[in-house]
């Protein structure tokens, strides 16, 4: 059944590309969206940051759009980056976006870019449902690569071609800027989990809560590919509370939607879409349960998840019995380090809880260390593919979907 679902959404992604036509309107300031706002944070005072090498990344930056997004992870601050070019497709943000990165050399696309062989490394700050076709594009060239999120957006192929390019050139690094991973708790939640304090994660949840005020402009997107689609196609701010703590995957799903509740506005998008929010009921790998929630109705923003374990939880801190609060002194005692650590000079910790810098740093020290960053292929896959099929399951009244496994 999954199946035949499957070839339906490819079928009505591939219509949403086609038709898809009006371009970015008049932009938004990127302080103006929520998360953005979000820059409070900690991180380990007492320790600065140490360069790892004096060698310099030479990096080049693809898409301002209507988040300016592109140079929001202080990449070009960053001590260990060369800034090369930057690129986007509308002449005016291009210049815009040179001007703010004291940047001289600009392209008029990605696909100009990466025949530039001095740069070795692109970050796609692009539409979401090109991500994994500019990753590939990038690492085809040679090139490591960062993308915004998610992985991939729609059309499922992309998913399998990503991963086999990954295959192909496991030399370079491919890197998904998933910002829950940089929040505080998500961070420490990550740390405590690797040293067995929690045990095995019995539930965990996490919350993507983005409310847009009915009858306020929607914000823009390339070709409008923020309006066609659906609440879980964009889930890893979510699924990160899980994949992002444990490193494991989602074993199946049961998800059901809620359309607007005035029967005049439940429109389908132009793939079948009429809900604005989903909540899927994930099986987990130790045979634990999340519950993830992808939500665009009234209240607060939220990036936002918890976990509990068999000795211990963590929301927002930490809580646990005996055995759990036992492991948690002794691991902290040992010098397990649960906090941020210190930035280079001149990168903020920007936006999203504070994970922009965060996020660019990790992606250069991978680099230069060569090794895996903080959201690889794999976890990406983990965190994206899920919402693929929780919104086939919410499409057949929560039936229960399997979900596909990754490796390298």
């Amino acid at each position: 059944m999954a199946q035949l679902s499957r070839r339906s959404f490819l079928a009505a992604s591939a219509a949403a590309a086609a038709t898809g036509s009006s371009l970015l309107g008049s932009a938004r300031a990127a302080e103006n969206i929520p998360g953005f706002d979000q820059t409070q944070t900690d991180y380990d005072r007492t320790k600065e940051w140490k360069p790892f090498s004096d060698r310099k990344v030479r990096v080049g930056i693809v898409g301002h759009g209507v988040c300016r997004f592109g140079l929001a992870f202080d990449l070009q601050n960053h001590p260990n980056v060369e800034l090369i070019a930057v690129s986007d497709l509308f002449t005016d943000r291009c210049a815009d976006m040179a001007q703010k990165a004291k940047c001289e050399k600009t392209y008029p696309s990605l696909e100009e870019m990466v025949k530039d062989d001095s740069i070795e490394a692109i970050y796609c700050a692009t539409d979401a449902p090109a991500h994994a076709k500019h990753a590939i594009l990038c690492m085809e060239h040679g090139k490591h690569v960062a993308t915004a999120v998610p992985a991939f957006r729609g059309d499922f192929e992309d998913a399998e071609k990503l991963l086999e390019c990954c295959r192909k050139n496991k030399e370079l690094v491919y890197a998904m800027f998933e910002t829950s991973v940089f929040h505080d708790d998500l961070y420490a939640m990550e740390k405590l989990y690797a040293a067995d304090v929690f045990g095995r994660i019995v539930y965990s949840e996490g919350e993507y809560c983005h409310p847009h005020t009915l009858g306020a402009p929607a914000l823009d997107s390339y070709k409008d590919w923020r309006k066609n689609g659906c609440p879980m196609w964009y889930p890893t701010h979510a699924t990160a509370y899980y994949v992002g703590v444990t490193h494991k995957h989602f074993v199946d799903v049961s998800c059901q939607g809620t359309p607007d509740f005035e029967n005049s506005r439940q429109v389908p998008n132009v793939i079948g879409n009429i809900f604005n929010s989903e909540v899927g009921l994930f099986r987990t790998a130790e045979g634990g349960i999340s519950r993830m929630i992808i939500c665009h109705s009234q209240g607060e923003y939220l990036e936002a998840g918890r976990i509990r374990g068999e000795y211990a939880g963590f929301n927002k801190s930490f809580t646990g019995d005996a055995t759990g609060k036992k492991r948690y002194d002794e691991t902290l005692r040992n010098g397990l380090q649960i906090q941020k650590y210190a930035l280079p000079p001149g990168v903020k910790p920007g936006g999203h809880g504070g994970s922009h810098g965060y996020l660019g740093d990790d992606f250069i020290d991978s680099i230069l260390r060569g090794r895996k960053p903080a959201v690889d292929v794999i976890d990406a896959l983990h965190m994206t593919v899920p919402g693929y099929y929780a919104h086939l399951s919410a499409m057949k009244d929560g039936e229960t979907m399997k979900i596909p496994q990754y490796s390298l």
